[in-house]
């Protein structure tokens, strides 16, 4: 299992990004949470994210668990960073 702290940094705000998120997410077999504070949801639910929010400047915490857990963390970070 992978967890780190990641400051977003995405160009536009609302229900586009998120779903690219999902989509990024959905790529993989490991599974994918992000949460703020106390919440926590399945990166890999529309639905669930969609509560959670994505804007820059906020702090997720990722949490990838399973085969292919390096090369999820590193591609999730990378489009929640822009890098």
């Amino acid at each position: 299992m992978i967890r780190k702290n990641i400051d977003v940094s995405v160009k536009n705000e609302g229900a586009g990004p998120i779903a690219m998120l999902v989509q990024v997410a959905s790529r993989y077999k490991s599974s994918v949470n992000i949460g703020q504070g106390s919440k926590m949801v399945n990166a890999k639910s529309i639905m669930g994210m969609m509560t959670l929010g994505l804007a820059s400047g906020q702090q997720l915490e990722i949490t990838v668990d399973g085969e292919d857990e390096d090369v999820a963390m590193k591609n999730i970070e990378e489009y929640l960073t822009g890098n």
